[in-house]
């Protein structure tokens, strides 16, 4: 998962990006990157590392330019080498710089057109391929200028080629912004703008919250298969550039990636976690009716507005058990087991008086490996915790991701094969239950009844684009499982690479 944002403005952006970036930082913790378009020329920056660690004040002056974008990284296939750090660039035609978030399902097949188009792709990254396609389309024009119009039949032409999940933003030297989102919407883009005294600015982001701390307006979402363009001078272009689009955004925004005060595709995070906690709640006391529950207690943060609902429903305090370390990453996005099972405990800290002597449920937003959920019970019952019940906001996550999520392989996956009681002897709890996946689209839909269906393929094993068969995902767990990560860090440069127009 990443974060995008883009901005056409009046003055410069680089601080507005910067500050969008450092909200979107729980998307993606690996790399950071910022391009901005001064005098005709792309200053870029990027490399591994926080959006704090990444600029320094030396790097802001030198991101000179009223136009730019921005991106924020982990990878989804295990390679952590700053080269596949975004934005990437490309110097003709035009010269154009590209973020993405998402991931492509027909890499391969795209690789091989390139060679035919005589396009050299540097890295691994699906992103530069996407770039490199755009590049392509746009290339046929060959004329000195662009219209609006010549722009969406590139993106038309781009989304006959590519399959899979995106949500995209790229500058064109001399000729403007271009976003654009799959034909499915899987991936979250929303549409803002702000209104000065030199004229209209626009931005374009994953979330809303970017939209807000850079004090935009939020309009709308970028509707599957729409792109928005926007030239230099501020004028606002939209059109629809899918044959046949779709509106199935992605449910683990709702569950677990997007921050609890963004809106996306016109659903508040933090509503459809409270309803979660709500149906979660009113499925404990149908099927746990003498529970001798004590207690209820979040595992932060995501969890924490689902927690205080299960609580509420079922009539019982809810406390806050654990103290969190802000300064650990997510344990989801580390590679390798070893160390997520090191952060854990650097991560959280269990308070003795909430747990001394109590029957205790714990709330996750959801179990993937279940490597942390086993540790912090354990930690429960380290900390005086008579029982330990367990519960989940999500269903069981039995199926990998291929549309930017780092889903682990299916081996890995611990209720990939099992049951919901093999899962609970695994963890180690007392007790196991997970939400019901329709109680998981209706939560979240009472934000938008007008979206009919979710991408829940890690839950079903259903994918939307129609094109993963057991090859590919064979081909993914080759990829993703732990020892390939292993492996490939070992292969990759110690040396930090920094691609940058303007130096360090």
């Amino acid at each position: 998962m990443c974060g995008i944002v883009g901005i056409v403005g009046h003055a410069p952006v680089n601080q507005l990006i910067y500050d969008a970036l450092t909200v979107l930082q729980h998307r993606g913790q690996d790399a950071a990157g910022i391009v901005t378009v001064d005098d005709q020329a792309f200053r870029l920056r990027k490399a591994n590392g926080l959006v704090k660690d990444v600029f320094e004040i030396k790097h802001m002056h030198r991101l000179q330019g009223n136009t730019g974008l921005g991106h924020v990284r982990y990878p989804t296939a295990g390679s952590a080498s700053s080269s596949e750090a975004q934005p990437f660039y490309v110097n003709s035609p035009f010269g154009i710089s590209l973020a993405h978030n998402g991931n492509l399902t027909n890499y391969h097949e795209l690789i091989e057109s390139m060679a035919v188009m005589r396009r050299h792709i540097n890295t691994s990254s699906d992103s530069e391929l996407m770039l490199n396609v755009l590049a392509h389309e746009l290339q046929k024009f060959d004329t000195l200028t662009l219209s609006p119009s010549q722009i969406f039949t590139a993106v038309t032409k781009l989304n006959e080629q590519v399959r899979g999940a995106y949500a995209s933003v790229a500058l064109i030297i001399g000729i403007g912004m271009v976003a654009f989102r799959d034909p499915f919407g899987i991936r979250p883009l929303v549409l803002g703008r702000k209104v000065t005294a030199a004229g209209t600015e626009y931005m374009v982001a994953s979330e809303s919250v970017a939209l807000d701390a850079s004090g935009f307006e939020t309009m709308r979402d970028v509707a599957p298969g729409e792109a928005v363009f926007i030239d230099f001078d501020g004028n606002l272009f939209t059109e629809q550039c899918a044959h046949k689009p779709q509106h199935v955004p992605c449910i683990f925004e709702y569950v677990y990636f997007a921050r609890p005060d963004s809106t996306i595709d016109g659903i508040s995070v933090y509503g459809s976690r409270v309803n979660m906690g709500r149906k979660l709640g009113a499925k404990l006391k149908r099927e746990w009716e003498d529970n001798d529950i004590d207690v209820v207690i979040p595992i932060p943060e995501t969890s924490c507005d689902i927690a205080l609902q299960i609580a509420n429903e079922l009539d019982l305090p809810y406390r806050q058990g654990f103290v969190k370390n802000r300064y650990i990453g997510r344990t989801f996005i580390m590679p390798g087991q070893i160390e997520r099972k090191k952060s854990v405990r650097r991560k959280l800290n269990a308070i003795n008086v909430e747990f001394k002597g109590k029957n205790v449920l714990l709330v996750d937003d959801s179990i993937v490996r279940g490597t942390t959920s086993e540790q912090i019970i354990e930690m429960a019952r380290d900390a005086g915790a008579k029982k330990v019940y367990f519960a989940s906001a999500a269903p069981e996550i039995r199926f990998p991701n291929v549309y930017g999520i780092d889903m682990p392989s299916p081996n890995e996956l611990i209720a990939h094969g099992r049951d919901v009681e093999e899962i609970r002897r695994q963890i180690g709890a007392d007790g196991l239950i997970f939400q019901d996946i329709d109680d998981l689209e209706a939560a979240v839909r009472e934000g938008n009844p007008s979206i009919a269906h979710f991408e829940t393929s890690v839950f079903s094993g259903r994918y939307v684009t129609a094109d993963v068969d057991q090859n590919y995902l064979d081909k993914l767990n080759e990829s993703r499982n732990d020892n390939a990560k292993t492996a490939k860090a070992g292969e990759q440069s110690s040396n930090l690479e920094i691609h940058n127009v303007c130096h360090p």
